[in-house]
């Protein structure tokens, strides 16, 4: 590669990066306005602790167990231990690390939303380690760091099976998937929030503080999105990956905006009013559900996405919240879990050159249904051990006089608000 490309490619990785991290005050913004006031230092500090944690984790020992050789048969990585000469890219590997990183913390900032309002901050601090340095790594490793699920060896097990590999190309799965079950799983061994439903077990709405907060939390997602899934193809030199930038640009864009309408015109129909606070977590289901196959899809399919996604949201939500009586106080369940699963099979179906409905036969459909498996199997069963575990040796939830009057001035000895 020359010289002038491969400084392109690392301009761009580094740009990318920088839009991701954005994505952080995204989600704080997002999360604290969806929840009450009296919560909002705690939502904040969170969202700060889980990219300085998972920075530190993920340069120490996650990027290793991500992108480092195979062992146990492709299952993990070799642990790196803050040395990062095994990585040999052609891009810089501090760059590359900073781009892995930002993913890493967005895997993570996405259960701080569902266990909002009533968790202990010291245990959030064990629980968003983990999350950095095993969870998301090894099923990172499966995929995007050239484990098991993506080995494209013909006597491998995915070519054999399936005669395809996986594929999620900027993590609707990898990422997205996993934090909602994470999310899922949290939310349910912490309980629902005090007064949340009433004896007969009707679900009480609390709504959040500032709805405003939220709505500029999904314009700086959906900003940051565009570092998200064309900054995924790592490379902005030579004609090949300025189309591909561009096409993925586009259909990024689309499945946000189908997810939004979709959203809007069902809670119109079902409720009797366009809701914001839906619509805005139907864009971010647009989005969670195009990231997997954002480079696959044509632009129809793109917008096809989009609506099943950001339609299924509604009916997920209420599900969640009506049917099993899980406090997700933030949706992260039904947005990145629920989404992020459809988005992923959705690749299988809609991808136009070896998807179902072009042609393609079913061997890519069931390489996407079986990944998506996997990995949140992964997910769900690490979440259980950890989030039951801390509850049985030391207590998940703060005591009810603390969830009444506030987390802030408790945990954090202060308020965003005077």
């Amino acid at each position: 590669m020359n010289e002038i490309g491969l400084s392109l490619d690392t301009v761009w990785m580094l740009l990318a990066a920088m839009l991701v991290f954005w994505m952080q005050p995204g989600f704080a913004l997002c999360e604290a306005g969806f929840t009450r006031r009296k919560n909002a230092a705690n939502i904040l500090m969170k969202n700060f602790v889980d990219f300085m944690f998972g920075s530190l984790l993920f340069f120490f020992i996650g990027f290793g167990f991500m992108f480092g050789g195979d062992i146990l048969g492709g299952f993990v990585g070799i642990p790196n231990w803050g040395d990062l000469s095994f990585y040999s890219g052609d891009l810089p590997v501090e760059g590359f690390l900073i781009f892995e990183t930002v993913f890493c913390a967005t895997a993570a900032t996405i259960v701080s939303g569902a266990m909002a309002e009533r968790t202990k901050f010291s245990m959030y601090l064990v629980y968003s380690a983990f999350i950095s340095l095993i969870i998301y790594p090894v099923e990172g490793h499966w995929t995007w760091g050239g484990g098991w699920l993506c080995n494209d060896a013909a006597d491998g097990f995915m070519m054999s099976t399936f005669g395809d590999v996986f594929h999620d190309f900027a993590g609707s799965a990898i990422v997205h998937s996993v934090g909602g079950v994470l999310a899922f799983v949290g939310a349910m061994a912490l309980g629902p929030r005090l007064g949340k439903y009433s004896k007969d077990g009707k679900s009480r709405a609390i709504p959040g503080h500032n709805l405003a907060l939220a709505a500029l939390g999904v314009f700086i997602l959906w900003l940051g999105w565009f570092g998200f899934n064309p900054g995924s193809q790592l490379a902005a030199s030579g004609e090949v990956n300025r189309t591909a930038i561009s096409h993925v640009f586009l259909t990024t864009n689309l499945a946000a905006v189908a997810g939004g309408v979709a959203t809007m015109f069902v809670t119109w129909l079902k409720y009797g009013k366009p809701s914001l606070s839906l619509t805005l977590n139907g864009i971010l289901a647009g989005l969670v559900g195009i990231t997997a196959g954002c480079d696959l899809v044509s632009p129809v399919g793109a917008v096809i996405i989009g609506l099943v996604c950001g339609t299924v949201l509604v009916f997920a939500i209420e599900f969640i919240d009506h049917k099993l009586h899980i406090d997700d106080p933030v949706g992260a369940s039904s947005v990145h879990g629920v989404c992020g699963i459809l988005g992923t099979l959705m690749t299988g179906l809609l991808a136009t050159e070896n998807g179902a409905f072009y042609g393609g036969g079913w061997g890519f459909f069931g390489a996407e249904c079986f990944g998506i498996l996997m990995i949140d199997l992964w997910a769900a069963g690490c979440g259980f051990i950890l989030f039951y575990g801390i509850k049985k040796l030391h207590g998940l939830r703060v005591d009810a006089r603390i969830e009444e009057e506030g987390l802030d001035i408790y945990e954090h000895g202060e308020s965003c608000y005077n």
